[in-house]
């Protein structure tokens, strides 16, 4: 799965991502890895990471995750390019959600489109976290201790948290968080006290967000902990690819919080198989992406949520040597996945070049890892020269202007990481 596949052994596609990050950027990377071909990019603005771009065609939305919104900019879409299949991927959970919301209620995508996800009710249960959360306790499937408040209801004086402080909050149905807003809003909320946690419940609530709070017990240690795992199912949910990756830094601006800035590629076949349970119970298909951190307290690696789709940091695939996007042009638009026999399990593609992934300047993640096993890694991979970032696509992207917006964002992570990031390192 791994060698290139030239674009004249499938039929004519174009990608079209909705989102405008740089989880965007690299599947429009991915697209033009793989088969030399440019994607069209529907965003609400055009951002840095897509702007000025060679392989993006960068079409607007006032609302990218307002189904009825999409809806007609994908009809557009569809009219302007009037040959050849059209592959409808989503860079974010919200976009995901409306992708399958005009795919299953609507009429606006016709035989031309495939939008290769799960139906609502699956996105449901393995996205929404405190579905996932009973997922894991149901299958014995190694995650954090859990309360889940329900901001339905008014926050009680007297809420128990079952676990020590700090805690963890965070939003279980993200695509409402983003229409809440308050001062201090964060991706995720580090909780020092029994009083700050009710604090923080009661303004989230008067910010109009009515949905569960998850709150989880801390696990001790900084990014460095820190583990990434990303498969894809096929139609019978069995997984037949996994990358795995080991977090060095994650950014730590209130908006972005917790997303990877520099991962080492790697493989972890328990991981992958406790995956393939969750997967399989869930009726999954495409990709799930997971977040995850080693706890240095009992030696287990804990699962913390699935993400719909290819995650925000999807260039780590494709540095490990397996581009991502082949699966779904093979399955969807090629001529299928290699067969199974029947009834034996698929084997599962996992290995991958150790590499390093980074967004931020080597020099950053060389300051912030510390931990003796993570340091020896990165020495490897820095002497072996195996470092991408997906942003500089030497050969491909030679707009001076978006060179010194890329340049001029690395050398800005230097400032916040300076401001934001106070390191625990786990003993």
């Amino acid at each position: 799965m791994s060698a290139p596949h030239p674009q004249d052994s499938l039929p004519a596609f174009i990608p079209v991502v909705v989102g405008g990050d740089i989880g965007a950027y690299s599947l429009a990377r991915a697209f033009h890895e793989a088969y030399g071909i440019r994607s069209v990019v529907i965003s609400r603005l055009q951002g840095w990471h897509i702007s000025r771009s060679a392989i993006i065609e960068n079409v607007r939305c006032a609302d990218p995750f307002d189904a009825a919104q999409l809806a007609p900019v994908l009809q557009d879409v569809a009219a302007a390019h009037p040959e050849g299949r059209l592959l409808l991927l989503g860079s974010a959970d919200a976009t995901v959600k409306a992708i399958i919301r005009v795919r299953d209620e609507t009429d606006a995508l016709d035989e031309r489109w495939v939008a290769p996800y799960v139906d609502l009710e699956t996105f449901r249960a393995g996205t929404e976290k405190q579905n996932f959360t009973e997922l894991c306790e149901r299958l014995g499937v190694d995650h954090p201790s859990t309360r889940i408040v329900d901001l339905a209801q008014e926050v009680a004086d007297d809420l128990e948290v079952p676990f020590t402080y700090p805690v963890i909050a965070k939003p279980a149905e993200v695509s409402e968080w983003k229409r809440a807003d308050f001062p201090g809003k964060q991706k995720v909320h580090t909780v020092g006290s029994h009083e700050e946690l009710l604090d923080l419940l009661r303004t989230i609530r008067a910010a109009g967000y009515r949905e569960s709070i998850i709150v989880q017990d801390r696990i001790p240690g900084d990014d460095q902990n820190m583990r990434i795992l990303t498969c894809y199912c096929d139609a019978q949910s069995r997984v037949r690819f996994a990358s795995w990756g080991r977090t060095l830094l994650e950014e730590h601006t209130p908006g972005a919080i917790g997303n990877p800035a520099a991962i080492i590629t790697g493989v972890d076949e328990e991981m992958v198989a406790q995956a393939q349970q969750l997967c399989a119970a869930l009726g999954w298909v495409g990709y799930a992406n997971f977040d995850l951190k080693h706890d240095p307290r009992d030696g287990r690696t804990k699962f913390f949520e699935l993400n719909p789709r290819l995650g925000r940091s999807n260039y780590y695939v494709t540095a490990g040597g397996h581009n991502p996007v082949r699966w779904y042009v093979d399955e969807h638009l090629g001529t299928g996945l290699p067969e199974v026999a029947e009834g034996e399990d698929p084997q599962i593609v996992q290995h991958q070049e150790e590499t390093l992934y980074t967004v931020v300047p080597v020099a950053l993640v060389k300051k912030y890892t510390t931990l003796p096993e993570a340091r020896a890694q990165l020495r490897r991979v820095l002497k072996s020269r195996r470092v991408r970032n997906p942003l500089l696509y030497r050969g491909v992207e030679k707009d001076p202007v978006r060179l010194w917006y890329t340049l001029a964002a690395m050398a800005n992570y230097v400032r916040k990481f300076r401001r934001y990031y106070r390191p625990e390192t786990a003993s």
